[in-house]
């Protein structure tokens, strides 16, 4: 988590958008992913947003890798909603 709040794209998170789950987020952002762990096929990721205030980051989702070599496997990754903005 240090790593993520310090700088997303430090290289041992190898943080990248995933698009398909950009698209089915109801809230039109980017939906990204980072390593939790490595050399494990089914390592934990996290799935991240950036929001819902300026230089916030909120964690959207953790999970085991998805089986993104099938056509859906993305389609089994939950995510939960944002916070609203305060105000």
């Amino acid at each position: 988590m240090a790593h993520l709040v310090m700088n997303p794209a430090y290289p041992g998170l190898h943080t990248h958008e995933i698009p398909q789950l950009s698209k089915r987020y109801d809230k039109g952002r980017k939906v990204f992913q980072s390593y939790l762990e490595n050399r494990n096929s089914r390592a934990a990721r996290m799935y991240w947003v950036y929001g819902p205030e300026h230089h916030d980051i909120t964690v959207i989702g953790l999970e085991p890798h998805p089986e993104d070599k099938k056509k859906d496997g993305y389609q089994k990754v939950s995510l939960s909603n944002l916070p609203a903005p305060k105000r």
